[in-house]
């Protein structure tokens, strides 16, 4: 990932334990992450670095499929990038309708545009119309996502 140095440290040990390319394999999450995550999220949100930016530790809680604490958080934030990191959430306990309703709130956020043919509004169709199946394309590109607005979330300070 291209992240700021600080945020990179303050999260190793998260990629560590659950690397990239083996989180968010759920398109609807029933249940959250395994003790031991919660608690390495837990740690992590203790870095001032991250302590300073909450759609930071928005994306963190999703990354471990902690949807409540994701929740808190984003909806606490009121601007388009709490918003998107709203939508996802949403899309992730399967409520869908709620998911597009947050992505009509987020218009075109600048991170969007750096992910290939993406269309959330589309993506959350895909993923209600396949979530069960379990298409590996989907969750490839629901961590496109993540880590695309997470990448844009550190270099923005947010």
């Amino acid at each position: 990932m291209n992240l700021p140095e600080p945020v990179a440290k303050a999260v190793q040990p998260l990629f560590d334990a659950l690397p990239p390319e083996q989180a968010m394999e759920r398109l609807v999450v029933h249940e959250g992450a395994p003790a031991d995550l919660r608690k390495t999220v837990a740690a992590i949100l203790e870095d001032p670095v991250i302590q300073a930016q909450p759609a930071l530790a928005a994306g963190l809680w999703l990354y471990v499929d902690e949807l409540d604490h994701s929740h808190e958080i984003s909806q606490g934030m009121h601007d388009s990038t709490g918003s998107f990191w709203h939508g996802i959430m949403h899309r992730r306990e399967g409520d869908f309708g709620n998911s597009h309703y947050w992505f009509r709130r987020t218009g075109r956020h600048p991170a969007m545009d750096q992910i290939p043919g993406y269309d959330p509004h589309r993506f959350i169709d895909s993923v209600e119309e396949n979530y069960r199946a379990g298409d590996p394309h989907l969750a490839e590109m629901q961590r496109r996502e993540w880590r695309t607005l997470f990448e844009w979330c550190a270099a923005q300070g947010r």
